[in-house]
């Protein structure tokens, strides 16, 4: 059976393309006839409610080009309101069974996805590409990273254990227990269309809750397709809802009142937003922003391992993750290394996934390629050395509509400069130059961000100094990208985050349960309790 759902999935997707190519031909010829196109012709993304693919009455669509080539794949819907309702109430009912469902029991359908994500880990790496853009390689890693999460999930009964204490007071004893929200939501990005739903759905339904997921709009399909695998996997109808929108669905995520959490992974403007309005209605909320994540270079680093990490943790992903390094600073000397960055950044090939020789991918959108490239130009007025300029790279005829822009190098980067004091979100490597050790970290500790930081050095001393003073709370000895593995969490800081519980890991658990203490007194059938005013354990 889980074979066949799989395979009725693959014949959708491929439906789904060539929808797409007749799309892209009606487009081509009403641009000729100067018609007014009807895009009807394009498969909308179905939503996922009470365990059954539901495809949506709405009259609101969000289209899903590919980046690489700019074609139209896929609309995703505005769900309508009764459908949003309908989400929430399947995971408000399927609560009252799965939170009793046994942990071992849950954590058992975890195994049998991580399997799963295994087994179609290329296909998915596909799909992904084709709605995010990334090469196959980036591909691949944002599964294998939302893979480790689901890995840590079937640990989570052993993290769900309580405390108790004996005889606090004459034959009582107290109890606490760690047991499950609810209903949680998810709201996750364009950047990372598998990693960020696995952050979510995997240890809130493993720890007893059900969830309502919303991927990005821009991204649908490979939510879509991870959701419909746990359902082959055994996780119970309405434990997991996918639906489909813009700001009403975010919205009405903050609102609902079977809803007790809400996560998301984002810009910092949704963040806030979302932040607000789930506190003023009760919710927990975990709030991942932005980022501008600064590396240290210390003159005694080895210049060949500074130079390929730093151009990698850079333009990989083409820049689209919130722990890309966007700022270099070198100490001294190291900045006579610049050049050899640019030069190492210039032999990266930019283009398509379906090139296996591609370095970097595009951009999610035609706007996210204008803003890049608007602020590659600001750099470059603003006074900044442009030692690469990535804009309009070469790339093959079939992919001219694509989204690219190449890496990008410039220094002589001041604060204040549009490159630095926005999160570019693209290829782009900002290098600061500065004297000493000390006005590094200082320059790094200044800025409103704390996501991710990095030092590359020889010296113990050098390194133990940034792990004790920089204020980041992700910190990279050597390591320009440290993401924490999933037996840890993510802790980023400052305004990289809203909350106080951060995704997965031990916080992550915390975050999806809460603490229910039990105080009980069982004595002798022939005790008789005095009148007391004070309490139990008073005395």
């Amino acid at each position: 059976q889980q074979k066949k759902n799989r395979l009725d999935l693959q014949i959708q997707h491929l439906q789904i393309r060539v929808m797409a190519s007749l799309g892209s031909c009606a487009v081509r010829a009403a641009r000729k006839s100067g018609q007014r196109l009807v895009s009807r012709q394009v498969a909308t993304v179905p939503m996922l409610i009470d365990g059954k693919k539901v495809q949506s009455e709405a009259t609101t669509f969000f289209d899903v080009h590919n980046p690489a080539t700019g074609e139209l794949i896929a609309r995703t819907p505005q769900s309508t309101p009764s459908e949003l309702k309908s989400a929430a109430d399947s995971a408000a009912e399927a609560f009252k069974s799965w939170r009793t469902t046994p942990p071992s029991t849950r954590a058992r359908v975890m195994h049998k996805l991580e399997g799963a994500v295994r087994d179609t880990t290329d296909e998915l790496a596909k799909l992904l590409s084709e709605e995010q853009g990334k090469t196959i390689p980036d591909a691949k890693g944002d599964i294998f990273r939302g893979l480790e999460v689901v890995e840590m999930s079937c640990g989570i009964p052993s993290m769900l254990q309580g405390e108790t204490l004996m005889n606090v007071a004459s034959s009582v004893d107290v109890h606490s227990y760690r047991v499950p929200l609810g209903v949680c939501a998810g709201i996750a990005p364009f950047n990372f269309p598998a990693m960020i739903p696995l952050w979510m759905f995997p240890p809130a339904t493993t720890a007893g809750n059900t969830m309502v997921l919303k991927p990005s709009e821009r991204v649908p399909l490979s939510s879509v397709f991870l959701a419909d695998l746990a359902t082959d996997c055994g996780l119970p109808a309405g434990v997991l809802n996918v639906v489909h929108g813009g700001h009403d669905t975010v919205n009405f995520l903050c609102d609902n009142e079977h809803i007790r959490a809400v996560s998301f992974v984002g810009g910092n403007a949704a963040g806030a937003h979302i932040y607000e309005r789930a506190g003023k209605n009760g919710k927990r909320a975990q709030c991942n922003l932005g980022a501008k994540n600064h590396a240290i270079v210390m003159p005694d680093a080895d210049p060949e391992s500074v130079v390929n990490q730093l151009v990698g943790a850079s333009v990989g992903a083409a820049g689209q993750r919130c722990m890309a390094i966007s700022v270099a600073v070198f100490v001294g000397s190291s900045k006579e290394w610049i050049p050899q960055i640019a030069e190492a950044a210039a032999k990266l090939k930019t283009g398509p996934a379906s090139d296996p020789s591609s370095d970097t991918g595009p951009l999610i959108s035609a706007a996210a390629k204008s803003r890049v490239e608007s602020l590659i130009q600001s750099g470059i007025d603003e006074g900044a050395k442009c030692h690469l300029d990535g804009r309009n790279p070469s790339v093959p005829a079939a992919n001219k509509n694509g989204y690219f822009v190449g890496p990008t190098i410039f220094s002589q980067v001041k604060r204040g400069m549009q490159i630095y004091d926005q999160e570019i979100f693209g290829p782009v490597l900002c290098c600061v130059e500065v004297g000493t050790f000390e006005e590094a970290i200082k320059f790094v500790n200044e800025n409103p961000f704390g996501n991710g930081t990095a030092v590359f050095t020889r010296s113990g001393a050098a390194a133990r100094k940034f792990v004790d003073e920089i204020e980041a709370g992700q910190v990279g000895v050597n390591v320009p990208i440290p993401v924490p593995l999933p037996m840890f969490s993510f802790t980023g800081n400052k305004r990289s985050i809203l909350g106080d519980l951060n995704f997965y890991g031990k916080a992550g658990v915390n975050f999806y349960t809460q603490l229910k203490t039990v105080t009980s007194a069982w004595r002798d059938d022939g005790h008789i309790e005095k009148l007391s005013m004070a309490g139990v354990g008073a005395q």
